[in-house]
């Protein structure tokens, strides 16, 4: 298997486990892995945010970690990768409103490049117009922005994800064992057990 070098996009509030796990799993399995956000360098720091599925309407929210970028956001360029992973939480609902964000979504999709996105994250493939046609989860609160940008919303379990091609969405981070397989299908990677 040949190693791949992935863009992980992330920001100030993003989903703890949606930037964490990710970020160290698919260096695990042997893949470089760029954590960026706009306006940061490599070494800053953005503080995440838990969000748990306690029974209320909706999710709630704590404190999570300082994740420390490994890669400035201003020198990267969807040419230099092979594939991106766009982290939820809320996050995305700022970073779409980046010019350079969408930009570099809209440059990844249009090298037909594998894109991974998760929870709220659908919200910068939405605002990139990525989605046209496609089959996309997402934390169901964004249904309205995947139909609108065109795309097909899948209402699936919290604990499952969907590939369209080369897109690979979940609603959360419970979908993490099925998002990140699938992921990890797309990009070609074997694992031996």
């Amino acid at each position: 298997m040949a190693a791949k070098k992935i863009l992980l996009l992330t920001g100030d509030f993003a989903e703890d486990y949606e930037t964490m796990v990710p970020f160290q799993a698919l260096q695990m399995v042997g893949h470089t892995v760029h954590a960026v956000c706009p306006g940061k360098k490599a070494g800053d720091k953005v503080k995440t945010a838990i969000h748990d599925f306690e029974g209320d309407q909706t999710y709630t929210e704590k404190p999570g970690h300082q994740f420390a970028l490994n890669a400035s956001f201003d020198e990267v360029s969807a040419a230099g990768y092979d594939a991106l992973v766009v982290a939820g939480g809320r996050a995305p609902e700022y970073l779409r409103l980046n010019p350079k964000v969408i930009e570099l979504v809209q440059a990844f999709a249009k090298a037909d490049k594998p894109i991974a996105a998760v929870c709220h994250g659908p919200q910068v493939l939405a605002a990139a117009g990525v989605l046209e046609g496609k089959k996309v989860s997402a934390y169901p609160a964004c249904a309205p922005e995947v139909k609108l940008a065109g795309g097909q919303f899948a209402d699936i379990a919290v604990d499952a994800a969907i590939t369209d091609g080369k897109l690979v969405t979940a609603p959360a981070w419970p979908a993490h064992p099925a998002w990140l397989a699938q992921f990890l299908q797309v990009l070609g990677t074997r694992i031996e057990l």
